[in-house]
């Protein structure tokens, strides 16, 4: 690794790697040893079935399954050795960025996969828009030190003129070779990966990217584990100065902005219904959830707006008493943080009106609108499903330093976990 530290002009500062990457004739398929990032699979449905798509499948890594987090850990750190030692995982043999494209009928994405230098939020280089859990924090940090490996990048995006241009050229040049990787998950996304090694199109991106800024899309927990364990590795410049993220140009590649719904474990539907008379209006809906969607985005666009799930039916919750906001919304924020759904429901109906503790015994953060559905009905919970917040709001509130209630916002595609890892004692 090149360890000088970031540009001098304080932009993003993106240097190569030498990727690990799945040996094809070890395993089974390249798509049965991938797996959607750890924070997105629904466990443990979704664990389980990743775990037996293929031996080796990359949850094996990021959620290893055993006793008590150390020995998850140290599981891990134990699988990934012995997958190098074995050949089914190896090194590069130089360092490199990596285009990787997914597309999916008419979605495309593209950017590159490569060593972001660490940069605090006070810096103005990477915008964070969300909070964190410090137990999320603490676990995924465990993971890292212990593995000593990136296990899979965040995924960042920035916004230039939308010329093709810079990095936008290379990887536009880069794709006209052959990739390195190419499968198609079960999701029917297709996944390619090119390695970019030419010190002139390395340059390239290197200069396009020194005056950008970028907005954390999906990774909050991942980017504050890389500055935790940075504060542990003083000294000298070194691997655990930089952290492995994919960057996206979302002015040539716009990704999809979607909500992250909730799952109160502990809350009957009923009870959580019962409690809301007198603070919102609450209409009951007889429809298919995709009717249910296309009503909570119409009420959206007027106000606040959520639907309830977990008795066979759908209820939308919107209208809220204006003296009830006053009240239990925090001031001193910008109106639009003031107004978010995901302010509202923390503030005024988990904390004021249900009480419900936002903790991992209480609250499952789903992605998966049915999923979340499902495991209501299936539980005796209740499912809190939300609307999305545009990006233009995320990156502006990012942009005046406010955060967003953790898990407000979803954006993707995500990049597929297993395509490209990172090893901190190879760089």
């Amino acid at each position: 690794m090149n360890n000088e530290g970031p540009a001098a002009n304080g932009g993003l500062h993106l240097i190569p790697f030498r990727g690990l990457r799945y040996v094809p004739e070890r395993v089974g398929s390249l798509a049965a040893v991938t797996s959607p990032p750890y924070d997105v699979v629904v466990r443990p449905d979704g664990l389980h079935h990743l775990e037996s798509a293929d031996p080796h499948n990359i949850v094996r890594l990021i959620l290893p399954q055993a006793a008590s987090p150390a020995d998850r850990h140290r599981q891990a750190a134990e699988t990934l050795t012995r997958w190098l030692s074995d050949g089914v995982l190896a090194a590069d043999p130089e360092p490199a960025l990596y285009v990787y494209e997914q597309r999916k009928g008419d979605l495309l994405q593209r950017g590159v996969i490569g060593a972001l230098a660490l940069s605090e939020p006070s810096d103005g280089i990477v915008l964070p828009h969300e909070d964190v859990m410090p137990e999320v924090v603490a676990d995924r940090a465990a993971l890292m030190r212990t593995t000593a490996a990136n296990l899979e990048p965040l995924l960042l995006t920035y916004r230039s003129g939308g010329e093709l241009s810079g990095t936008s050229a290379v990887i536009e040049r880069t794709i006209l070779g052959p990739p390195v990787i190419a499968t198609t998950t079960e999701d029917g996304f297709s996944h390619r990966l090119w390695s970019v090694t030419d010190a002139g199109e390395l340059s390239r991106i290197r200069d396009d990217l020194s005056h950008r800024q970028a907005l954390i899309a999906d990774g909050h927990h991942r980017w504050a584990t890389y500055l935790r364990l940075r504060a542990e590795h003083t000294g000298s410049p070194g691997p655990w100065d930089y952290g492995l993220v994919l960057l996206i140009d979302t002015a040539r590649y716009p990704l999809q902005v979607r909500a992250i719904h909730r799952l109160l474990r502990r809350l009957p539907i009923a009870d959580a219904l019962s409690a809301l008379d007198g603070s919102f209006r609450v209409r009951g809906l007889d429809v298919s959830l995709e009717q249910a969607i296309g009503t909570l985005a119409e009420a959206a666009a007027e106000g606040n707006a959520f639907l309830l799930a977990g008795d066979g039916r759908f209820h939308l919750v919107d209208r809220p008493d204006p003296e009830l906001l006053s009240g239990t919304v925090p001031r001193g924020r910008p109106e639009a943080w003031r107004t978010l759904d995901a302010t509202v429901l923390h503030a005024t109906l988990l904390d004021h009106i249900w009480r419900v503790p936002d903790t991992p015994d209480h609250i499952t953060y789903i992605h998966d609108t049915r999923a979340a559905v499902t495991q209501a009905e299936r539980d005796g919970g209740t499912a809190v499903l939300m609307h999305p917040v545009p990006e233009e709001v995320v990156r502006e509130l990012a942009r005046e330093g406010v955060t967003m209630p953790r898990k407000s916002t979803s954006f993707g595609p995500k990049p597929a976990t297993g395509l490209v890892l990172r090893s901190l004692a190879l760089d």
